[in-house]
């Protein structure tokens, strides 16, 4: 009861006011702007043909109605928030009148694929590999792994994505320069193949940036805790090498590498903007590149909360994950 009511409860309502806030200000920002998204769309309906006043006054009042923009600014900030407890995001300004919910539900899967696969992937490959070197400083194989990460870390991974697309597409044409996959979506070895031979390059592009970082952190950690005592007194009572590194070097060195993998995840419902850009990937970030050369604020307004949601979610769940990983935070 102690552990809910101390450290629990305090989270949620922690999640609740960034989420609050977090909506609140994604509410405010596309009204601050000088663009009227009404305007607008009647600008691009009535710019090849003429229009009835009448026709146009209604037209107008339908647009602000259904764009929430009718009454005053409460009025709007309360039937903002009555839609989002609807889980309906409004019609968008380019594709009316699609749905903003439609859009982002076809771009997000493809994302998540992306990202989630390829932040998984580097976190493995980057803990695992970063221990080993932290743990075998001196060998040459670690040498050589440490040179090759710090040359590939400072390099942004939208050049990485920019050599890869060049180079394998361009020079050397054995992938697909654009798309996601080929065919129509369905559970058969032929789309789940293309889909996997489309995502390669740009998946890859995100894992060689994000296993540099998480191979210098983990290195880092592991040197860290192998100065230590309990791990020096082990080597000397000739605990085995394996138990030394996985039980107490891996295992000591997990809360910051959970945090960035918890966070991790929590960003990619923003998308890996450059990279599919780059690449031509229906995901996500190509949807709000879109929506942001279009001025559609409901799509941008969409992915952000999407974001903000995601993101808020993703650190409540590792200070929910905390004590089952550090007995100091049971014992308070």
């Amino acid at each position: 009861m102690t552990l809910l009511r101390q450290y629990i409860l305090p989270r949620f309502v922690q999640w609740l006011i960034v989420i609050f806030v977090g909506v609140t200000i994604t509410f405010l920002i596309p009204r601050m702007s000088p663009v009227n998204p009404v305007e607008n769309m009647m600008g691009r309906l009535t710019s090849f043909q003429s229009m009835d006043p009448e026709a146009s006054i209604a037209m107008r009042e339908t647009l602000t109605d259904l764009y929430g923009l009718d009454g005053s600014l409460f009025d709007q900030y309360l039937a903002f928030w009555g839609r989002l407890v609807r889980g309906d995001l409004g019609p968008s300004f380019q594709n009316f009148p699609r749905s903003v919910n439609d859009i982002i539900g076809d771009g997000i899967w493809w994302t998540v694929g992306l990202l989630g696969t390829a932040t998984l992937i580097s976190w493995v490959a980057g803990l695992i590999l970063g221990s080993l070197a932290g743990y075998f400083p001196n060998a040459l194989w670690a040498n050589v792994l440490e040179k090759t990460v710090i040359t590939i870390y400072p390099v942004p991974y939208y050049i990485l994505a920019f050599v890869l697309l060049m180079s394998f597409t361009f020079y050397l044409p054995w992938f697909p320069l654009v798309g996601g996959a080929r065919g129509e979506p369905a559970l058969t070895w032929e789309y789940i193949s293309s889909v996997l031979y489309f995502g390669f390059l740009p998946a890859l592009s995100i894992i060689l940036g994000a296993t540099a970082f998480r191979f210098i952190m983990a290195k880092a950690l592991a040197g860290t805790e192998m100065s230590s005592d309990y791990v020096q007194y082990a080597d000397l009572a000739a605990v085995p090498k394996r138990k030394i590194l996985f039980s107490y070097v891996i295992r000591n060195t997990m809360l910051p590498q959970v945090t960035d993998l918890a966070l991790s995840l929590g960003t990619i419902f923003s998308g890996a903007l450059i990279t599919e850009i780059v690449f031509g990937y229906p995901g996500i970030g190509f949807v709000l590149f879109n929506a942001i050369n279009a001025a559609d604020y409901n799509i941008i307004m969409g992915i952000t909360l999407l974001s903000i949601v995601g993101i808020a979610t993703a650190s409540l769940l590792v200070d929910l994950i905390y004590p089952f990983l550090d007995p100091r935070v049971r014992l308070k």
